[in-house]
């Protein structure tokens, strides 16, 4: 059942909301004010969000923004329902992110056309990351790639985001740093990654660094502690940790075994 979260503080417009939902068969989770809201983002990973804008403790612009931050949360379809309907402040929703945007007073059934609009884009987004996800190498094939223009995909509208992560991917840099040198908000830069190639942007970061980490496991003697400093990792454990999610082993396991197959290799030659 498509789950849909309604991040909304009036009562009576929350219920109303949740009620005509579940008449068209969607589970609705609701929540009464921001910070619940992305709890229960977190927690369930609805299909879809819709959220008001003017809100206690967080408004729909942090929520936003918080989301999108999120790689669980970044590519849920996220649709504004505020009665702010100024250009500026339509233009600020979907500048951070935003899927779509609806002006109060809206109809239940501009509502549901909004819902299945964007739950049909998504499909689509869908198969068409899944095809090009048969293009982009998997984190096994990471190590083959030591340069940035076979590394990153051919996508003018990153150019410069791929340039500065080749650049400084051996320092700590994250989302905020990167976004901040290209100039973008860091919701918007998540957003444009995820829209042009399927992947949030710390996802290419991380395959950056993996390239780097089994090059110079290869390639050199330094220590897994000195590999993971060189390649922008503060901690080395945060190294250790990321290598065996993308591998399925450590990084002495793996050096060790790539060796030993290249001395195989070697002596049948």
């Amino acid at each position: 059942m498509t789950k849909v979260l309604v991040i909304e503080d009036k009562a009576e417009s929350r219920d109303i909301f949740l009620d005509s939902l579940e008449a068209e068969g969607f589970e609705a989770i609701a929540a009464e004010n921001g910070r619940i809201g992305i709890q229960k983002a977190q927690e369930h990973l609805p299909d879809l969000v819709i959220c008001d804008i003017v809100m206690p403790e967080l408004d729909g612009y942090g929520v936003l923004t918080t989301l999108r931050q999120n790689p669980l949360t970044a590519t849920i379809p996220f649709i504004f329902l505020s009665a702010k309907a100024t250009k500026a402040e339509i233009r600020q929703g979907m500048d951070l992110g935003a899927d779509d945007y609806l002006t109060k007073p809206s109809t239940i059934e501009e509502l549901l056309r909004a819902i299945a609009a964007r739950l049909e884009k998504q499909a689509a987004l869908r198969e068409c990351y899944a095809a090009q996800s048969q293009q982009v190498p998997p984190f096994a094939e990471t190590a083959k790639l030591a340069d940035s223009e076979s590394f990153f995909p051919s996508c003018p509208q990153l150019s410069q985001v791929f340039d500065f992560i080749e650049a400084n991917y051996h320092q700590p840099i994250g989302l905020d740093d990167v976004a901040q040198a290209v100039g973008y908000s860091a919701a918007y830069l998540t957003d444009l990654a995820r829209r042009q190639t399927g992947y949030p942007l710390h996802r290419w970061i991380t395959r950056r660094r993996m390239a780097a980490a089994c090059s110079l496991l290869l390639e050199t003697n330094q220590s897994v502690e000195q590999i993971a400093e060189a390649i922008g990792y503060r901690y080395t454990g945060c190294f250790f940790r990321q290598f065996r999610i993308s591998f399925g082993t450590t990084p002495q396991v793996w050096r060790n075994a790539q060796r030993t197959q290249g001395s195989t290799q070697t002596q049948k030659l």
